[in-house]
């Protein structure tokens, strides 16, 4: 707990590496230190573009023929319908462009130019490469039971899909293009023989214009043949249709809308006839009944109002004869009239009976002249598509053979001076462009994967512990050798190192100079015990006197540097089987006492909890100017953390290039949650060459390439 306030102000705090921002200079910074990769990778792809370029890749000939498309106002021969020329518009153009690239008129090519014989198209004419020999005899191997049951059919289709592969191989060296604003195509073919390039785009345009030709004679032949059929056809309806007409006027009465208007007259004027035969008739009915009615002379005269009975009544009834010349002269009146009245009703009836016959007489015209009305015309329209269609025919039948193609040959393809391809300067300069990207990605993908410490500057930014040491790479086979290596090179690179460290944790706490001190890391193999002896060999350089003490009492490393140590240890005299003095060892030039581990069945973590440990630290710090423990990993073991309750400062080694960053991270807590903080850092086991690899190499402490003229290396 004595090193609890000293460290306080060691500890920033880690950072928070979820920023989003981006650092510029950091990312330059890494491109800079991996420049030899991005280097090597852009040269590596440099030298195999250039090898494809100047040593593979097949030299190809490009060769365009160009094409204009006629509209209609730029047609010759105003023909419409199949015969018509396009009105230029951007669907139109388009659908050209798909005939251009279209199968059909690539068969066409290949048929003509006999392409299914050029090894160009037909890889099956090519000489195989050694692989695609291979498997060409394995294919042949495993399908030759099969090959033998195959009917004889079989070939055709195998020479229509050599022919379909020919067709799609001539597709893809052909490229149709439209100059904007215009109606003009550029029919451009790229091989690998310039005569045949020229050939190619010559012959697709001719067969392109040839084609246009065959389809409008296919659609003039088309429509030549239905409209004969159509004629025909409508021949003989004229005909069916006229002699209906014929027959319905054979069979009725010839009737015109003249006469029907004539018969309309007459049924008018019958009717106004018998409007008046009608009244009539009641006139008379009224009269009879009245002389039926009358009963007296006087009122029978009244009735009939007739001269002749008037006067025999004005003469006088009183005398017999007048009075039977006067009934005589009533029924002779009486009987007239009813003699009137049944003439009428004759007449009324007559007429009436006339209206009838004329009313359906004209009823029945009426309807012969619709239907004859009707049949013809359907003559007349029947004659009408007859002539018409039978114009169309001769029109038709008059152009056959005079068509003109929609588009003609602007320009024909010639045979180019040079290959278009390939572009070497320009394959060598994508890749050297390519390359830098593919070196940079690797670069900065190495840098994100990266999960291991570098430089005390990234240590620190993880951790916001301050490194207080640098320790490089010590040249020795074996452990044993790493005291002899500090004691023959004391001025090399390591040794300094070590003095650094020393010097920056005498000056961690001013106040109270660090007496006890814990060397721990998160995993063994870190060279914490490194960091202990050396720390341990140096201290005592300064004419101090320094107790190692070792704390990693399962493991026993001490024994791999000092193979002579005493058999009893530390546990021996923390349970008093024996004395200090005589546990203690005292290794030839090394300048420190130092205390080994030893064998117990204790558990060592009870061992440095109890309080005879305790005491004994604090024995110890009355004898000794510094005692150094080399403790366990900390995430092995506990020891570390509970030795540390009685340390003045804590050391803690991460291992350059090789912990990963969560060891450290989770050691970091185990400190933490004990209420423990970390004195300072050593990045251990720096590898010079590494760090050059790297590009850091003249950047950082004793193993800045600035540091050579002041080391022994």
């Amino acid at each position: 707990m004595h090193m609890m306030n000293q460290s306080q102000s060691n500890f920033s705090g880690p950072r928070d590496e979820d920023d989003d921002t981006i650092d510029l200079g950091a990312l330059i910074g890494t491109l800079w230190r991996g420049k030899l990769i991005i280097a090597a990778v852009t040269l590596i792809f440099m030298l195999l573009a250039g090898y494809y370029a100047y040593g593979i890749a097949v030299p190809t000939y490009r060769s365009t023929a160009v094409v204009v498309l006629e509209t209609k106002e730029d047609s010759i021969v105003d023909l419409q319908s199949v015969v018509g020329g396009f009105s230029g518009d951007s669907t139109e153009i388009n659908t050209e462009i798909e005939v251009l690239r279209s199968r059909g008129l690539a068969g066409k090519v290949v048929d003509r130019l006999d392409l299914v014989n050029d090894p160009e198209f037909n890889g099956r004419l090519r000489e195989p490469s050694m692989i695609r020999g291979i498997i060409s005899s394995l294919r042949s191997t495993l399908t030759f039971r099969k090959s033998k049951a195959e009917p004889q059919h079989e070939s055709d289709f195998q020479k229509m899909r050599i022919r379909d592969g020919v067709v799609q191989s001539l597709l893809s060296r052909v490229s149709i293009s439209n100059i904007r604003q215009s109606l003009v195509f550029n029919v451009t073919v790229e091989t690998e023989s310039p005569t045949k390039s020229a050939q190619i785009a010559n012959t697709l345009a001719e067969l392109y214009i040839l084609n246009q030709i065959e389809v409008k004679f296919e659609a003039t032949e088309k429509a030549t043949e239905w409209l004969s059929n159509r004629v025909s056809e409508l021949q003989i309806e004229l005909e069916n249709a006229e002699k209906k007409v014929s027959e319905f006027t054979a069979r009725t009465q010839l009737v015109s809308i003249e006469g029907l208007q004539a018969l309309e007259r007459q049924i008018k004027e019958l009717r106004d006839r018998i409007e008046g035969a009608a009244l009539s008739r009641q006139a008379l009915e009224a009269r009879l009944a009245n002389l039926e009615a009358a009963q007296t002379p006087a009122e029978k005269r009244d009735a009939a109002q007739d001269a002749a009975l008037t006067r025999i009544f004005s003469n006088g009834l009183s005398s017999a004869t007048n009075q039977t010349a006067f009934d005589l002269r009533f029924e002779t009146v009486l009987g007239r009239v009813r003699s009137d009245l049944a003439r009428s009703s004759q007449q009324l009836e007559a007429l009436r009976t006339s209206e009838t016959e004329l009313a359906a007489q004209l009823a029945s015209q009426g309807q012969d002249l619709i239907a004859l009305q009707q049949l013809t015309r359907e003559s007349e329209a029947t004659r009408l598509l007859y002539e018409y269609f039978l114009t169309r025919l001769k029109e038709t039948s008059a152009q056959e053979g005079i068509q003109k193609a929609d588009s003609r040959m602007l320009s024909s393809a010639v045979i180019p001076g040079g290959p278009s391809a390939p572009k070497k300067s320009r394959i060598v300069a994508m890749a050297i462009v390519l390359g830098a990207m593919v070196g940079s990605g690797l670069v900065l993908l190495r840098e994100f994967r990266t999960r291991t410490f570098r430089t005390a500057t990234e240590l620190e930014h993880h951790t916001g512990y301050t490194v207080i040491g640098q320790i490089p790479l010590i040249p020795a086979r074996d452990r044993k050798n790493t005291l002899k290596y500090l004691e023959d090179k004391p001025t090399s690179a390591a040794a300094e190192a070590i003095r650094n460290l020393r010097t920056s944790l005498m000056l961690s706490n001013l106040d109270k100079k660090p007496q006890v001190i814990v060397s721990t890391s998160s995993i063994p193999g870190e060279g914490k015990t490194t960091v202990s002896l050396s720390l341990a060999k140096f201290l005592s350089g300064l004419g101090k006197s320094v107790l190692l003490v070792e704390g990693d009492i399962r493991r026993r490393t001490l024994h791999e540097y000092f193979p002579d140590m005493p058999r009893n240890g530390i546990a021996s005299v923390l349970n008093g089987d024996v004395k200090f003095a005589d546990a203690i060892h005292r290794p030839d030039g090394f300048g420190a006492d130092v205390l080994g581990g030893e064998k117990t069945n204790v558990n060592a973590a009870d061992i440095f909890s109890s309080d005879r440990f305790k005491a004994f630290i604090s024995e110890m710090r009355d004898q000794y100017d510094f005692i150094i423990i080399d403790t366990p990993p900390v995430l092995v073991v506990p020891d570390a953390r509970i030795i540390s309750q009685n340390a003045d400062a804590i050391l803690f080694s991460v291992k350059w290039d090789s912990t990963n960053k969560g060891l450290v991270e989770e050691s970091m807590r185990f400190f933490h949650n004990s209420n423990q903080r970390i004195t300072g850092l050593v990045l251990s086991q720096i590898d010079e060459k590494g760090m050059k690899r790297y590009g850091y190499g003249g950047e950082y402490g004793a193993y800045g390439s600035y540091g050579k003229g002041y080391y022994d290396s």
